[in-house]
C-alpha cells in the first residue's frame, strides 16, 4: 500500500488565524519548526511504503524527513509526459495514479477536491484513498482515524 505525502498543508500547516506550536529552533525556511516530529512514527505506523508527493522534491528527504525521523523517501516525479492538463482535476492526480500503477494507495494533500477523487475512481483499478487534510491544522488525530479506519477495512475486504 503506497502513502503519497504532500509537505505544505499536511506536514506543514499554515494560514490559521492562531499561532502554531513550534517543535525546533528557527531554520533557514520559516515553517520548518512547525514540523511536529510525533508526525513520522505515526505515518511510518500506518504501514505503508510512504512517497513524497510534493514540489519540495528531494528537498523532502533533506530538510523535512529528518525532522520527522522519517528514512530517505521515494519522490514522486510530478513532471511526467502524460499529456495536457485535465480541467479541474489537480495536477498532482495523474502522477499520482501513474506512480500507484493499480496498486491501493492513500494520498494526503491539502489541495483534493471532489474533481479529484472522481477522476481517480473512473481511472484507478484498485481502492484509494484520497485524503484531503486541512492546511490550517495539518494533520491531526481526525485525519490519521480516518485513514486508519480506511485501512482497516482495506483489509477486511
Amino acid at each position: 500500500m503506497l502513502l503519497f505525502l504532500d509537505v505544505d498543508g499536511p506536514l506543514i500547516p499554515f494560514g490559521g488565524p492562531d499561532p502554531y506550536p513550534l517543535y525546533g529552533p528557527p531554520a533557514a525556511h520559516p515553517l520548518l519548526p512547525r514540523l511536529d516530529p510525533a508526525l513520522g512514527p505515526r505515518l511510518l505506523a500506518l504501514g505503508c511504503e510512504p512517497v513524497w508527493a510534493t514540489t519540495w522534491g528531494e528537498d523532502a528527504n533533506t530538510v523535512v524527513g529528518p525532522r520527522l525521523g522519517l528514512p530517505p523517501l521515494p519522490v514522486l516525479d510530478l513532471d511526467p509526459d502524460d499529456g495536457p492538463p485535465v480541467p479541474g482535476v489537480h495536477w498532482k492526480t495523474r502522477p499520482v495514479l501513474s506512480r500507484a500503477a493499480g496498486r491501493p494507495f492513500v494520498w494526503l494533500d491539502d489541495e483534493i477536491t471532489p474533481a479529484d477523487r472522481e477522476y481517480a475512481a473512473a481511472r484507478h483499478p484498485a481502492p484509494a484513498l484520497l485524503h484531503r487534510v486541512d492546511p490550517r491544522r495539518g494533520l491531526t488525530r481526525r485525519d490519521f482515524e480516518a485513514v486508519e479506519a480506511w485501512l482497516l477495512r482495506l483489509a477486511l475486504t
